[in-house]
């Protein structure tokens, strides 16, 4: 093969696996999605457990081992700031109000960050009505409410059929005693999901509000699916997750325009952000 030859042929092998940088996404039967675009992350955030949307492609992480806020920036794919809040403890769930942020613990304690992002923030505490036998994985700023939203991974407080979502009021700095809403775990839109004991047919890992449709996206990570509640509480949809693309979701939320990122821990493999387009 002479020169000329040899340097077409490599032009166009070049060219044609070019145009294989990220795969079509593998179409199922029942609900779809499809990851648009991935963030590997950094070893710090190799337990990430719950993310929030704070602005300008960045969003606020915690992990399940450290008192750290670690600011990502989307943009340069890298954590732009980290913010220390309290010793080391099993943090599962963030939300940021504007100039606060909030974490929630695993047994119930959540942490209120006063202008977590200046130099000197401050750090109170309030507890919730759970504790670690509920076992808190999930929170969520609902802005329409001044409020967050929470529920339990295991036990529901109240009943053990069903996942309860609780609402923190950011006013008086209590959890309210009224239900926002009930997750009866005998739907039958869980009928194939359904354990021996009620309470780990599904197992939230976090949650978010649709901007745009309020309707409630609910994570589980322990076998990875996406609910779907519409603004009635009713279960609108089931998304199974596939383990080789979400090896353990952990946290959820939206940009202000209603774009969806799915946090995932490492669990063997590479933290990473996913942002998600749904069917």
């Amino acid at each position: 093969m002479n020169f000329i030859s040899y340097t077409s042929a490599l032009l166009i092998a070049l060219l044609t696996f070019g145009t294989f940088e990220s795969p079509k996404p593998k179409k199922k039967k029942g609900n779809t999605l499809e990851i648009v675009k991935t963030w590997e992350l950094p070893d710090a955030l190799e337990e990430v457990s719950g993310i929030a949307w704070v602005s300008d492609a960045k969003i606020a992480a915690v992990e399940d081992e450290d008192g750290l806020i670690y600011i990502y920036d989307l943009a340069k794919n890298k954590i732009d700031k980290t913010i220390e809040f309290a010793d080391d403890g099993d943090y599962e769930g963030i939300a940021v109000t504007g100039e606060d942020a909030y974490v929630m613990r695993s047994d119930g304690l959540l942490f209120e960050i006063q202008n977590y992002a200046t130099a000197q923030p401050v750090t109170k505490t309030y507890q919730s009505a759970m504790s670690h036998k509920n076992n808190v994985e999930t929170l969520s700023y609902d802005a329409k409410n001044q409020r967050l939203l929470t529920a339990p991974k295991d036990l529901d407080p109240n009943d053990e059929d069903i996942k309860g979502i609780y609402a923190f009021d950011l006013k008086q700095h209590l959890m309210l005693p009224d239900l926002v809403a009930r997750i009866d775990m005998k739907d039958k839109a869980f009928k194939k999901f359904e354990k021996n004991k009620a309470y780990r047919t599904f197992r939230p890992s976090d949650l978010a509000i649709h901007p745009k449709t309020g309707e409630i996206y609910m994570l589980e990570g322990v076998n990875p699916k996406l609910i779907i509640l519409d603004r009635t509480y009713a279960i609108k949809k089931v998304y199974e997750l596939d383990k080789d693309d979400f090896a353990q979701p952990e946290g959820i939320t939206f940009s202000p325009d209603g774009t969806l990122f799915i946090s995932n821990e490492a669990h063997g493999g590479t933290a990473n952000i996913h942002q998600v387009e749904l069917d």
